[in-house]
């Protein structure tokens, strides 16, 4: 996957979202997109998803170019974990995973048998019948995660899809994203929560006002500054102290 001088800027905006955004990284990676708010980490997955055309430059999934004429194979191939809980509150997590499942083309028994594999996976097996609004906040990112792989993509985005889950629902969905990438799933994720990061990704791309700050795998780029212990440390050696809105 690649992107290559993204260029975007909303209209009515003072200042560019991406500014010549450039980053790539092999198939089956697990990669950490990081950056404070506003620096375009948002519109990047927008891009990636085809939901948002960029102003020039191009973003690629797997050689396919993210353009119209490449639309739906890379929707078939692509698994997207929005930030936002993306289910219908008032449909059970069975009614809600039919749904999403059916718009990828798949039905019947083997759907069934794909939800209830992924619903004992994670936890959420006695709450399948169950309406989503009466879900915990870890049960609907569980649920959302489900969502997005039931058609076994094999390039996963995950926006924040820790964001406000109990320990227990976090240590689940990180062994989980493990055990995904280990089958060789390429993965995207997003977070502020550096810790976790540092924890899952091998690599990480730290952006700001648009553009690449740095790139590499995360223990290098810790080993090259002798005075950051940590991700965090890196993080804020590159885009600064300063408190961003």
């Amino acid at each position: 996957m690649s992107v290559q001088d993204l260029h975007k800027t909303y209209k009515g905006a003072l200042e560019p979202s991406l500014s010549g955004l450039s980053f790539s990284f092999p198939k089956g990676a697990m990669v950490g997109l990081l950056g404070p708010n506003g620096a375009g980490k948002t519109t990047t997955i927008s891009i990636l998803c085809g939901l948002v055309k960029a102003d020039g430059g191009q973003a690629r999934i797997f050689d396919l170019p993210q353009d119209a004429a490449n639309r739906e194979a890379i929707k078939r191939i692509t698994g997207i974990v929005p930030q936002q809980i993306a289910l219908f509150p008032h449909l059970t997590a069975v009614e809600n995973l039919t749904y999403f499942g059916n718009l990828y083309g798949m039905k019947g028994k083997p759907l069934r048998s794909r939800i209830d594999e992924y619903l004992q996976m994670f936890g959420l097996e006695k709450a399948g019948n169950k309406e989503v609004h009466r879900f915990s906040g870890g049960m609907k990112r569980r649920t959302n995660i489900i969502a997005a792989i039931l058609h076994q993509p094999q390039l996963l985005i995950l926006d924040e899809p820790t964001a406000g889950v109990d320990v227990q629902s976090r240590s689940m969905i990180l062994q989980f994203l493990r055990e995904y990438n280990n089958q060789g799933v390429s993965i995207v994720y997003t977070s502020h929560l550096l810790e976790e990061a540092q924890t899952i990704c091998r690599e990480v791309v730290i952006i700001d006002e648009g553009k690449v700050v740095v790139q590499g795998e995360t223990a290098a780029l810790i080993a090259r500054h002798p005075e950051c212990r940590n991700l965090e440390d890196v993080f804020l050696h590159y885009t600064g102290h300063a408190v961003r809105d």
